[in-house]
């Protein structure tokens, strides 16, 4: 029987939820599973990734292959890296602290690029106020724009008898 550890989806209709589960690998998607490791909801900002890290190296450990998905996830919490220094022999110590600098690296990384998104949204107004220019932030505005250019104080999707004469 060859393991996997794959989603399984829960929750109601457009609003997955996802279990983390060892399964064999012949049982359908929600079908039987062997044993729940963790939780991911894709919805909320930033997703919710819940993961037993212990039962989770176990299942790896006896030769469980993850799919794409709950690879990616193991990589993001850190599981697989853990793995990869264990099977190297390094000492619980020096794992650990192996971990802390990836975390402090990761979260370092994760503050530049939102600093440099705010970075590059700030230069973008400074330039266009420098060139005289309006910075427009909506839909809404584009189309007030657009009707004061043409002239006409007419709302989009009304008919009157001037512009059933125009057309004529």
């Amino acid at each position: 029987m060859s393991v996997k550890l794959r989603l399984r989806r829960m929750g109601k209709k457009k609003q997955p939820l996802y279990k983390v589960v060892a399964a064999d690998s012949r049982s359908p998607r929600d079908g039987k599973f062997l044993e729940s490791i963790g939780l991911y909801n894709p919805l909320t900002d930033p997703s919710i990734i819940e993961i037993k890290e212990d039962r989770a190296l176990y299942w790896l450990g006896v030769g469980a292959q993850p799919t794409e998905t709950v690879k990616s996830l193991l990589s993001k919490k850190g599981i697989l890296l853990k793995r990869e220094l264990i099977r190297k022999g390094l000492s619980e110590d020096k794992v650990e602290a192996e971990l802390e600098s990836w975390n402090k690296l990761k979260e370092a990384k994760s503050k530049g690029v939102m600093s440099s998104k705010k970075a590059k949204a700030a230069t973008k107004t400074e330039a266009a106020t420098d060139s005289g220019k309006e910075v427009s932030t909506g839909k809404a505005e584009k189309e007030e724009e657009k009707i004061i250019d043409e002239g006409t104080t007419e709302v989009k999707g009304a008919t009157s008898e001037e512009t059933a004469t125009d057309k004529e």
